[in-house]
């Protein structure tokens, strides 16, 4: 685990990072009823955060990463499980773990519209009970950390989308809280505002000790901010490692096939079929496409070009990104469920 020194935050209170994880979930489960039936929408979750780390949260839309968010947060009661902050239950000690955590949720009003940006921030502020003098550097910091100076007597109501999501960010980081969750924080956000951001986040962890839940369709943003990545689908989490680890997982499985005309329109099903080859493009004399291959496969793979006398020009090795790992366990879980209700079926 991480180690932090304890610290005093500004409301005073005197912390230990070290005693228990920053977030705990145990059997975390939720079913939403109605008149019409019922849905599982998150099934015996288990998952630890350190403090001090981030952690990515992944999944396809109706995976059950919102839901799990706003358990976490105590919006959402669990039909059964335990939510814990540093060690406190989210349901039984609400004010101590609110006191902690800070959230920016995607589609939701994170600030009052009808306030400025200033008075947004000093309202933030107040809440964690910082000192006036305090309040103010630290509000003027992040008006100009998010380019807000010359929006600051703004209403937030007359802003853009982007410039809406900006305060909202910097509200949450005003209250100095040190376990933050982001759903889809850039959002909104152009490219420069997207890496100062980035940029923010990771030297909070790294600088501060503050521990982040970052969940983002924006792979960039997961693969640049976070230590460690949760991948949900069906209501379960179906992996959960470091980005280093899964990026070796998954390496050199890719690969760029440049290979001499003539290219049979026989041998090309067959490592369409064989190799899920993709993205044939016709050069000059040349055919080139990428194949994923696991392990020995590509010995198969370049044995069958050879038995059919292609020849192989060029060969290169493509590292995947996050996306495409998402995609590929998304890919492989839909199968083995799908195979394991095929076995259901023939028992019955």
């Amino acid at each position: 685990m991480s180690q932090y020194p304890s610290s005093t935050r500004s409301n005073g209170t005197t912390e230990s990072r070290t005693n228990a994880p920053a977030v705990r979930v145990e059997t975390l489960q939720k079913i939403y009823r109605s008149d019409s039936g019922s849905v599982e929408a998150v099934h015996s979750v288990d998952l630890e955060i350190e403090s001090g780390t981030a952690v990515g949260l992944l999944g396809p839309n109706g995976a059950g990463k919102t839901t799990t968010i706003k358990s976490l947060l105590g919006l959402i009661v669990p039909t059964n499980g335990r939510v814990a902050i540093h060690g406190k239950d989210v349901h039984d000690s609400p004010a101590e773990t609110y006191n902690r955590v800070g959230a920016v949720l995607e589609g939701a009003r994170n600030t009052y519209w009808r306030l400025t940006v200033r008075e947004n921030l000093e309202f933030f502020s107040a809440l964690a009970g910082q000192s006036s003098s305090e309040a103010k550097e630290r509000q003027a910091a992040l008006l100009e950390q998010f380019s807000l100076e010359d929006k600051a007597e703004q209403t937030v109501k007359n802003l853009s989308r982007g410039e809406k999501q900006k305060v909202s960010i910097a509200c949450t980081l005003a209250r100095d809280v040190d376990v933050i969750f982001l759903d889809e924080p850039t959002l909104g956000l152009d490219v420069e505002s997207t890496l100062d951001l980035r940029r923010e986040l990771r030297t909070m962890v790294n600088e501060q000790g503050t521990t982040l839940l970052v969940s983002s369709h924006d792979m960039d943003v997961i693969e640049h901010i976070c230590d460690r990545v949760v991948i949900m689908n069906d209501g379960e989490i179906i992996a959960d490692d470091t980005v280093e680890n899964l990026f070796d997982v998954f390496d050199t499985q890719q690969y760029e096939i440049t290979v001499d005309d003539p290219f049979p329109p026989a041998v090309r099903e067959t490592v369409i079929d064989e190799y899920h080859a993709t993205n044939f493009n016709q050069r000059e004399e040349a055919t080139r496409f990428t194949v994923k291959v696991i392990g020995d496969e590509f010995y198969d793979f370049v044995n069958t070009l050879q038995a059919a006398d292609v020849s192989v020009d060029t060969v290169t090795a493509v590292e995947p990104d996050l996306e495409e790992i998402f995609l590929r366990v998304t890919d492989d879980q839909t199968t083995v469920d799908q195979e394991s209700e095929l076995e259901d079926g023939e028992d019955r």
